[in-house]
């Protein structure tokens, strides 16, 4: 009697169990199902999107996940030095909730302090000067608006201004040729940026003008390029007018440029190189460089983090930062990466692998030596250019 009770509650105990583990799993895909319900009909603003889970992700520290990885498989083991600290679970519970980092204070004073965001950008290499004190500055929402149409005769009275100083060290016009196939274009999404000593204005707020601007440095640019051989489109399209037209806010600028860029390289599919010509907030001192006695307007290469293939433009700009420092040192400021709150973070360089923003000069540099500078990286770039169709096995026409 007494076995047949064991037995009894044995097979009561089992029957309950799997009536637990069946009603476990039911909860368990209603929760499911229920969560899956929610996520997929709730607003845009709270939904759970894929651009959400990259930024979480991508605030994690990058050691965690080869951590995770590591552990299988051993490969992985071998990329990790010595000097790295175990993953620590209340670290990681840390930055997965707030996303702050331990070891890391900007990742907390950047959302508390204003202005301190600016420092999650990254200097990816360091020119002459540059530091986290004085990383590029965009410029802000200009103090007037601009719409009046540039005086009749503007163009032709301009040339007198733009004569080029000859060199004797100016290379002769040997270098091969792209044809008639243009493969750089060149726009300006901040047209109206110009340099105060070519205005007449002291404050930086008001050192923007639709005639005397940074198109001049890119204009001459493009001319040098056209000289060396490299077919070369430019598009003035004025940006700043575009966003008074549709009623945009200044931050939206490149928002309103990228219809142009995206129609040229569509059009255009020879079009390989994108340069977008800005010039820097920053003061005089940190933008400008004297080299065998001539002033230049130093530039900084900008890549925009938030492109997902922007490892691509990065090379891009770090060959030319190093192109440059092997023959002018100092005139270089450097390559940055830009992400997070507060700026574009993609700069339509999703457009192109080959995509830059440049930064030439700041606010206190003249257009004089910022138009010297885009014609020595116009002769570094073509150099560049014909050395890479060399290594491809490309023919010159």
């Amino acid at each position: 009697m007494r076995k047949k009770k064991k037995g009894y509650q044995r097979k009561r105990t089992g029957v309950l169990f799997i009536y637990k583990r069946t009603l476990i799993l039911i909860c368990s895909v209603l929760f499911l199902l229920i969560s899956i319900a929610a996520m997929t009909s709730a607003g845009p603003a709270y939904r759970l999107s894929s651009q959400a889970l990259t930024e979480w992700t991508r605030q994690m520290d990058s050691g965690i996940y080869l951590h995770l990885l590591s552990n299988e498989n051993k490969v992985f083991q071998s990329m990790q030095s010595e000097e790295t600290a175990s993953i620590q679970l209340a670290d990681l519970l840390l930055q997965m909730m707030t996303t702050i980092k331990p070891d890391d204070p900007r990742t907390l004073l950047g959302s508390e302090i204003p202005g301190f965001s600016l420092y999650e950008n990254q200097i990816v290499i360091a020119g002459e000067g540059t530091n986290y004190t004085n990383l590029p500055i965009e410029s802000g929402q200009p103090d007037h608006v601009i719409e009046e149409e540039p005086p009749a005769g503007t163009e032709e009275e301009k040339e007198p201004e733009e004569e080029k100083e000859t060199k004797p060290e100016e290379k002769k016009n040997t270098a091969p040729s792209t044809g008639d196939k243009d493969v750089v274009f060149i726009y300006y999404t901040h047209n109206q940026e110009s340099y105060l000593p070519s205005l007449d204005a002291k404050q930086q707020e008001t050192a923007y003008n639709k005639n005397a601007n940074v198109t001049d440095a890119g204009e001459a640019m493009a001319k040098r390029l056209e000289e060396l051989g490299i077919g070369t489109v430019t598009d003035q399209t004025d940006i700043g007018a575009i966003l008074n037209e549709k009623g945009m806010a200044y931050h939206q600028s490149y928002e309103a440029s990228r219809p142009v860029v995206e129609a040229a390289v569509s059009k255009n599919k020879n079009l390989a190189f994108v340069f977008d010509i800005h010039r820097d907030s920053l003061k005089r001192k940190d933008t400008t460089k004297e080299i065998n006695g001539d002033v230049y307007a130093k530039v900084v290469f900008v890549v925009g983090a938030e492109n997902k293939e922007y490892e691509k433009n990065l090379k891009l700009a770090t060959d030319l930062h190093e192109k440059i420092e092997a023959e002018y040192p100092g005139l270089s400021r450097g390559v940055i990466t830009k992400q997070g709150a507060g700026v574009d973070g993609v700069y339509n360089q999703d457009v192109s692998d080959k995509a830059a923003l440049l930064e030439i000069g700041g606010a206190g540099n003249t257009v004089e030596e910022a138009t010297r500078t885009a014609e020595l990286f116009a002769e570094i770039f073509a150099d560049y250019y014909w050395d890479a169709e060399k290594v491809q096995g490309g023919q010159a026409q």
